[in-house]
């Protein structure tokens, strides 16, 4: 069994993952545009997606490390919300929790300072540009 994420950036998909790429070196495994849908939605349940969406993502994955996180452009519409969660890379090195916090910190907002904690070497939290939270750290072993 494995529990993975599934982000819903109602419109700002494509360049959430452009955004990863460059930050934290996500690698796209598989990327399905609308378009692209070989059983198109639609119909009385309201799950046809907004006119003028065609090219926007119906589902991506891509990888961060060694984990696969999914992705999508949900209806594209709204601002995406991610309430009561957040993503946590966990790095080796202090220098890979700092570069890695940086980057993820631009057009974001830091929620607390990457710095030393009594159960890392660096742990720092941050909203990233898209409104996604998260933790980087490299922690000290546990007792």
């Amino acid at each position: 069994m494995k529990v993975e994420p599934y982000l819903l950036f109602n419109g700002r998909c494509e360049e959430a993952l452009n955004f990863y790429r460059t930050a934290l070196g996500a690698e796209i495994t598989g990327l399905m545009r609308f378009k692209e849908n070989p059983e198109p939605m639609a119909g009385p349940n309201g799950c046809a997606p907004p006119p003028g969406t065609e090219e926007k993502i119906l589902h991506a994955s891509f990888r961060i490390g060694e984990t696969t996180v999914m992705a999508s452009d949900g209806m594209a519409s709204g601002n995406a919300e991610f309430k009561g969660i957040s993503l946590t890379i966990t790095v080796p090195t202090d220098a890979e929790a700092e570069r890695l916090f940086k980057a993820l910190s631009a057009g974001g907002q830091v929620q607390m300072a990457i710095g030393k904690t009594f159960y890392a070497t660096a742990f720092g939290m941050v909203v990233d540009r898209f409104g996604v939270s998260w933790m980087v750290i490299n922690p000290l072993p546990m007792p």
